[in-house]
C-alpha cells in the first residue's frame, strides 16, 4: 500500500507521533468530554490502538496542511459462543472530521483506506457503534439485535459490523471485550 492518497483536497496517510496532539484537540472539539463513558471507550482503556490502522486526513488548502480527520481501531474479542468459540475482531473508531470538512468525503476516504488496509493485514471483522445509513456505504450492516452485546451504555440497533473476508461473522456471538 502507498504510503498516502491523495484526494481533491485533502490526503489520507498513516497517522504518526507528531499527529497525536492534533487528533485529540478534534476528538474534543467534534465529540467533547462525554465521550468517556461511551461503551466504545471502557473497550479501549487499557489496549493500545492498531497503530497500523491509525489514519489521518490532512486538509491541503491554504498555505499549509492542517487535520481534516482521523481513524483507529483496537483489538476486541467476540465470545465465547455457546460453543465456545472466542472471535478476534476490530473496534474502529472513533472516525472523526474537522466540522468544516464534513460531507466532502474525508471520513469515507478514511473508511476506504483504513478498511483496505486491516484486510490486507489479514484482518476478517470491524465492529462498530454508529449510524447505519452512513457506515452502510462502505459495507457495514446491523449486527443482529442481541447476538453481540457491548458494555452499557449503548444502541444494541447501532452495532455494526463488516467481515472483510467472506463468511467472517458466520457463528460469531457473545459478549465483546478486551483482548486477554
Amino acid at each position: 500500500m502507498p504510503s498516502h492518497k491523495n484526494f481533491a483536497s485533502f490526503v489520507v496517510r498513516p497517522q504518526s507521533e507528531g499527529h497525536l496532539k492534533a487528533v485529540d484537540a478534534l476528538l474534543d472539539l467534534a465529540f467533547g468530554p462525554g465521550r468517556f463513558a461511551k461503551a466504545s471507550y471502557r473497550l479501549r482503556e487499557g489496549v493500545e490502538p492498531v497503530d497500523s490502522l491509525s489514519f489521518v486526513a490532512e486538509h491541503t488548502g491554504a498555505a499549509r496542511e492542517r487535520l481534516a480527520g482521523s481513524i483507529r481501531y483496537w483489538p476486541v474479542q467476540i465470545g465465547p459462543s455457546a460453543d465456545g468459540v472466542t472471535v478476534n475482531a476490530l473496534l474502529l473508531g472513533p472516525l472523526v472530521v474537522a466540522p468544516a470538512l464534513q460531507s466532502k468525503g474525508v471520513g469515507l476516504a478514511l473508511m476506504e483506506t483504513s478498511l483496505e488496509a486491516a484486510r490486507n493485514q489479514g484482518h476478517a471483522l470491524v465492529l462498530l457503534v454508529g449510524d447505519l445509513p452512513y457506515y452502510e456505504r462502505v459495507g457495514f450492516s446491523q449486527v443482529p439485535l442481541g447476538q453481540v452485546t457491548l458494555p452499557q451504555p449503548y444502541n444494541p440497533e447501532r452495532l455494526l459490523w463488516r467481515a472483510l473476508v467472506p463468511g467472517a461473522h458466520d457463528g460469531v456471538a457473545g459478549a465483546m471485550h478486551r483482548p486477554e
